[in-house]
């Protein structure tokens, strides 16, 4: 019972949204009809990448890629940049998760070893901020970009110009922000590398992961058939990394099924759809960002897409609506999670500190779009 618990606690989105399929099913009797609900090439693509950007990890591409940038600062403000942008640029390529799963506990050991501890909140807070902007400009940035893309069916140049502005601005009111709270920005500081410096990095196995995720962007693309690249990709791993396996999170691809098995449900139930599409229609964008704070952007997306078309208006609504709450961005808890574990005596400041600085720069990007009207 115990064990019980603790999966629920640690898994709430997936219990909810596993407890809701069931609920729908109540309804909507299961069928074989169960199966068209589920978005089997998003589920396919995702395993690949999260696969590769796992096997990325695992062989130390990334600390090697932050411990190179660190070792070229030279003062404060220079290193709060190096750690805060990695996680924006990083993100656009290996998810939000990704990206903060790498880069703070990176963070966390640098400030430590330059004596800079004092700019720890700050710093891990923009890059939780940095992390999850940075990674709405691409369609492989995080799970709702996937999702919404694979069903709006924009090619990746479209997704990506529809993007820029917005990621721009994020990039630009990140900068401002460092200037604001990187500390005294002048103050010399020496980045010690540590065990990240040292030893031979498996290159046979990070240009086996290079291809397959270059073969998983062509389908992304549209180009290479998803079975057929996530079957290499299966294959690669299991013959020459398979510890890799364990280390997926699995749970997301579970939350995607249990999510299209219950819109799935809604929709074939004409009074709920027709209730849905009318609240919906016409304010995706702020109920896009409403929904996010209280279910978090992935589930948000996934839920409100059944019941509308303006996918665009949808996508900028999940993307901004991972700012505000801790639980608006489920990426957002990685940081905290790793802050409260190492920090928990501080972890109300950590938790004033993140608020303030979302509801920042949420506004700001809403004010944004008003302005911009796209």
């Amino acid at each position: 019972m115990k064990r019980v618990r603790s999966f629920l606690k640690k898994e709430t989105v997936l219990s909810a949204a596993t407890l809701l399929a069931v609920l729908s099913a109540f309804f909507v009797p299961p069928s074989a009809a169960y199966l068209s609900y589920i978005d089997w090439r998003v589920l396919g693509i995702l395993l690949s990448l999260m696969l590769v950007m796992a096997g990325f990890q695992k062989n130390g591409l990334f600390d090697r890629i932050g411990t190179l940038l660190l070792g070229r600062t030279k003062n404060t403000l220079q290193l709060a940049g190096v750690l805060v942008f990695l996680c924006y640029f990083s993100s656009m390529a290996v998810t939000n998760d990704v990206a903060l799963l790498t880069f703070v506990p990176f963070a966390m050991l640098t400030l430590q070893k330059c004596g800079q501890e004092r700019l720890m909140i700050p710093v891990l807070v923009l890059q939780t901020i940095a992390a999850n902007l940075g990674s709405m400009l691409t369609p492989i940035g995080n799970p709702q970009n996937l999702y919404l893309y694979s069903l709006a069916g924009m090619s990746a140049g479209e997704f990506i110009g529809f993007m820029l502005p917005y990621t721009a601005f994020s990039g630009v009111l990140l900068l401002v922000a460092l200037l604001v709270f990187g500390g005294r920005g002048r103050e010399p500081v020496a980045v010690v590398g540590g065990e990240a410096d040292g030893g031979q990095l498996p290159l046979g196995k990070n240009i086996a992961y290079f291809v397959l995720f270059a073969l998983s962007l062509l389908v992304v693309g549209r180009i290479l058939p998803y079975n057929l690249v996530l079957a290499v990709v299966l294959l690669t791993v299991l013959v020459i990394d398979r510890e890799v396996f364990f280390r997926v999170d699995y749970c997301l691809l579970l939350t995607f099924i249990s999510f299209f098995v219950f819109i799935g449900n809604l929709g074939n139930i004409p009074a709920v759809r027709e209730t849905f599409e009318r609240l919906v229609a016409g304010r995706e964008l702020g109920i896009g960002i409403a929904a996010s704070q209280f279910i978090s952007n992935v589930p948000a997306a996934l839920m409100l897409s059944g019941f509308t078309e303006d996918y665009r208006a949808l996508l900028l609504g999940v993307n901004f609506g991972g700012l505000g709450t801790l639980i608006a961005s489920m990426a957002s808890l990685i940081s905290y999670k790793i802050y409260a574990h190492n920090y928990n005596g501080t972890k109300g400041r950590y938790l004033l500190w993140f608020t303030a600085a979302n509801v920042l720069f949420l506004a700001a990007l809403a004010l944004a779009e008003a302005i911009l009207g796209r």
